[in-house]
């Protein structure tokens, strides 16, 4: 018969084993859930309390949390609009861009994919150079993000963000916006645990559908009434209406009495 000291040390193990055995469980239904469906819009519409998110440590420093909701409003408010730009960068058409802002004297946020800035890291570096802000725009802009799993919803963000800031030399990444639109409360909760604000749209100037440059111009003069953040592209396809609409858009804009501002990250008193 085994001894008392003997016994003791089975039953340790067999404990052991069976705890290593429900935390692989455990770990394996909380990557596989279907992720919670999304209630709050991507475009305009009324957000939802802010609720900040949780604090995240990274390499670099301290992250400052940041709220879930999708952010609509500018920093500066007032009458102020917020120039976005999606899917890059491009070696082609975001010089062009960076041009343009560059002779208005207009910041604007880029949203890039995450590939593309591997593999344009001088672009990136430009884009920041210039005083833009840099926003993640995921690694395969899947615009069925909100029907995957979370395990896949943070993979397609965080390794996105990885990508971005080291193409940029270290800039911090400072908005998440999901393809699409389609955020979910569990893309929102990552990426502001992470220290990027979820931003939306007021504005979808559709440019993407190559519509023709007084197109693009018509949409943001007759929908600017919806909100300041307005949706361009920079990548993705030939964007030479994108660049020509800009080029007309930024001074009308100013002679309106426009300002130009960034996307709140943080509501106003915060």
């Amino acid at each position: 018969m085994a001894s008392l000291k003997e016994q003791q040390r089975r039953l340790v193990m067999a404990i052991a084993s069976a705890l290593t055995l429900i935390g692989a469980v455990v770990g394996t239904v909380a990557f596989t859930e279907a992720p919670a469906q999304e209630t709050s819009s991507a475009q305009g519409g009324k957000a939802r309390a802010e609720r900040p998110g949780r604090s995240a440590a990274k390499p670099g420093g301290e992250v400052r949390a940041v709220p879930e909701s999708i952010a609509h409003a500018t920093e500066r408010g007032g009458k102020t609009v917020s120039i976005t730009i999606d899917d890059g960068p491009d070696p082609n058409w975001t010089p062009q861009v960076l041009d343009v802002l560059k002779d208005n004297g207009v910041k604007a946020t880029f949203c890039m994919v995450g590939p593309q800035a591997q593999a344009h890291p001088d672009m990136v570096k430009r884009v920041v150079a210039a005083g833009h802000r840099l926003c993640d725009h995921t690694i395969s802009h899947d615009t069925a993000m909100d029907r995957k799993p979370v395990a896949y919803q943070q993979r397609q963000i965080l390794d996105a963000q990885r990508m971005i800031e080291a193409a940029s030399g270290g800039v911090k990444v400072r908005y998440y916006r999901a393809p699409g639109g389609a955020f979910t409360p569990d893309s929102r909760r990552i990426a502001a645990a992470h220290g990027m604000r979820p931003l939306g749209w007021n504005v979808d100037t559709k440019d993407f559908q190559l519509p023709g440059t007084a197109a693009i111009v018509h949409t943001v003069k007759s929908q600017l009434s919806n909100g300041p953040t307005i949706l361009f592209h920079d990548a993705g396809g030939p964007r030479a209406q994108t660049v020509e609409a800009l080029r007309q858009l930024l001074p009308w804009l100013k002679s309106q009495g426009y300002g130009f501002s960034f996307p709140e990250i943080a509501p106003a008193g915060r």
